[in-house]
């Protein structure tokens, strides 16, 4: 299983946003130069979590985002269903894939279902608060990065 770019992005995102305080507003620069990541990816992510309701975007000279709801009611696990547009880990889990001939009697294919619901299942059981832990401690890192 590898999560796409977009959903790290995506990820890496939410948790910037949630280690700053509520009145202050994150921006896509700032993101993309902390992580060192593209600008144009990272406005595909933002855009689409704002999309979603993960993000309030507020535009204008001092625009930015913030989270749109407390990072303790965002699960990690809606979020990856959300971003990813593929979590079939095999052929035989797409609609429009080819005919296995190993359908009739595939075991592999249950067992490689059961994995990634207990893949997701986990991560349904975190929330975006649980795996920022202390933001304080992120934000210092975020500065570390920023200013190297």
């Amino acid at each position: 299983m590898n999560l796409t770019l977009f959903t790290d992005y995506s990820l890496r995102t939410l948790m910037y946003a949630a280690s700053l305080p509520s009145e202050e507003l994150a921006n896509i620069d700032e993101i993309a130069k902390v992580y060192g990541i593209s600008r144009n990816h990272l406005t595909k992510a933002v855009h689409r979590l704002g999309q979603l309701g993960y993000i309030q975007t507020i535009r204008g000279r001092n625009g930015g985002f913030r989270l749109a709801k407390p990072a303790t009611e965002i699960r990690i696990g809606d979020v990856v269903r959300q971003m990813e547009e593929n979590l079939h880990v095999v052929e035989c889990f797409q609609a429009e894939a080819g005919i296995c001939i190993l359908n009739p009697t595939c075991r592999l294919k249950r067992v490689l279902q059961k994995a990634m619901e207990a893949f997701l299942g986990v991560l349904d059981e975190y929330t975006l608060a649980d795996v920022v832990g202390d933001p304080v401690l992120l934000r210092v890192l975020f500065a570390k990065n920023r200013t190297s």
